[in-house]
This record gives C-alpha cells, structure tokens and sequence, in this order.
C-alpha cells in the first residue's frame, strides 16, 4: 500500500514546509482510529496556508485519507486531548518521511508526556468532569433517571480519561479498552452502570456516591494547573480568570470547578468592597496547602 501512496507524498516531501509524514494502516475491519479508511497518511506541516486539510483517495477497492496538518494546530490538538485520532496516528503510525528529527523528538516528547502538558490536560478532563457529574446529580434529584444515566455514562468517560492521563498516557479513541488494562477500579465502576440488573435510578444513585468519592480525592492534582496559576498573583476575578489565555482550552467549565474547588477548600473567596453597600465583589485565591 505504500508503494501505491508513495507518488503522493513524496511530492509533499519534496516541499520545503514539510517537517514529517506518518503512514498508519487500519488493523481490523471495523477501525474507528482511522476513521474506517484502509491508510491514513498523515502529512506534518509549518507555515500552512490552511491549517488542517484533508483528501480523500480510493484505489484497487481500498480507500486512503491524507490529512494535511499545521504544527501549531497538532500541538493545540496533542496539548487538549481536542482530536485523540491525531495523537493516535503520531504515537502509532510508521514514519515515511521527517526532516531533521522532527518526527522522532515528537514521538519521544508524546512518550514521556511533560509535567505541564499532563497537568494542562488532567484540569481540562477535570473540569468537564465535575459539569457532568453535577448535572447528573441534578437530574437524579429531580427524578429525570434516564437523562441522569446519560449524563452519568459522560461522567465516567471523563474519570477514565483523566485516570489514563494520571498514569503519565495520552487517552486513547477506545479508552475503555485503555482503562481495563491500567486503571480497573474506573473500568469496574463502568461495568457496573452499564451492566448491573439494578434499576437504573438505583445504579445511578450508587455512581453518584462512586464518582463523588473519586472526585473527591482527586481534586488537589486534577486542579495542579488552576491552582499553579492562581498562586501565581491574587486574588482573582471571575472574569479575569476566564479571559487567562493558559485556562481558555476548559473555560466553558471554569465556573463549575471553581464553585467545586471553593466548596472543598482549596480556593478561598475574598470579598472586595463595592460602592454599593454591603455588596462585595467575589475574588478568589489558591487556598495554602496545609
């Protein structure tokens, strides 16, 4: 197959832009990392005019995607788990063509998994994880158990990401198949939504209680990029934490893990005097580790 695709990428190689191109092939039949095509050629560009472009081929009854990627793009997309497929395809596709290295230090770098980017990564799943998880609570409580199953099942697919990311890997499409090999208590607490006999409020009651409790004992490391952040100067507005360009990848769900964070003490409200009286402005700071 790759004697087929070579006329194609050897003239992207030929171009000056081009740092690396991986080749995958998919492995089984049904292969959602390649999004079901039989190769993905996956082309590393700097300086492209279109960030992201993608070409579909097909040949002797087998299909091909070449996906065209500027580096900023890809490591906006590797620093926020934001297109897991993209990570896969570096992790696991065969190197045709690098310049300079260039794929063979990202692979190395995707290996080791710097500090930041895992603590950037482990408050965005975090962050998603505690909406999720609320608003199940929120639906269970008023009785809406089928919604609140749903968004359960969101839930634990942010725990599993966030566990993956814990254990110092990128998560995977198939992460359950991940979380069984590295984290089976996350893997358990998924079997049992999904397969217990319980009723379906009743299973939903007892993953509040399971979630909350791994919430819980997370908080602290989940929340290392936030609270790194804060610490840093404050107290903080609302607003000024939002607009920070190092929060903008989980600002959506900002509000939530700080009201979550604040509940569990690790930031403290500082009221600021308004000209209103007795109205105070909410600012917020890193609780001290004690």
């Amino acid at each position: 197959m790759e004697d087929i695709l070579r006329p194609i990428y050897q003239e992207r190689a030929s171009q000056a832009n081009t740092l690396g191109i991986l080749l995958l092939e998919k492995k089984k039949p049904n292969s959602p990392v390649t999004d079901n095509f039989d190769v993905i050629l996956f082309i590393i560009v700097k300086d492209a005019q279109e960030p992201w472009y993608v070409k579909h081929y097909e040949f002797d009854d087998q299909s091909a995607a070449m996906h065209i990627v500027d580096e900023t793009l890809l490591q906006k997309w590797i620093d926020t788990s934001s297109y897991r497929r993209a990570v896969e395809w570096v992790i696991n596709g065969s190197i045709v063509f690098e310049r300079n290295d260039y794929v063979t230090n990202l692979k190395e770098r995707l290996r080791t998994f710097p500090t930041h980017t895992r603590d950037l990564k482990k408050a965005i799943e975090f962050a998603k994880l505690i909406r999720s998880y609320s608003e199940s609570k929120d639906l269970f409580e008023s009785g809406q158990f089928l919604d609140a199953f749903s968004r359960m099942v969101h839930s634990l697919h942010y725990l599993a990401r966030l566990a993956v990311i814990e254990k110092g890997f990128h998560p995977e499409v198939t992460v359950w198949n991940q979380v069984r090999r590295i984290e089976p208590e996350v893997y358990k607490l998924y079997q049992e939504l999904i397969e217990s006999k319980e009723d379906i409020d009743k299973r939903v009651q007892l993953m509040i209680l399971a979630v909350e409790h791994a919430v819980s004992v997370r908080s602290r490391t989940s929340a290392k990029h936030l609270l790194m952040l804060m610490g840093k100067e404050g107290p903080w507005s609302f607003g000024e934490l939002k607009i920070h360009p190092e929060i903008q990848e989980y600002a959506l769900d900002l509000s939530s893990m700080v009201e979550y964070l604040v509940d569990k003490g690790l930031i403290e409200v500082v009221p600021q005097e308004t000209k209103g009286a007795n109205i105070y402005h909410r600012m917020y700071q890193a609780a001290p580790i004690r």
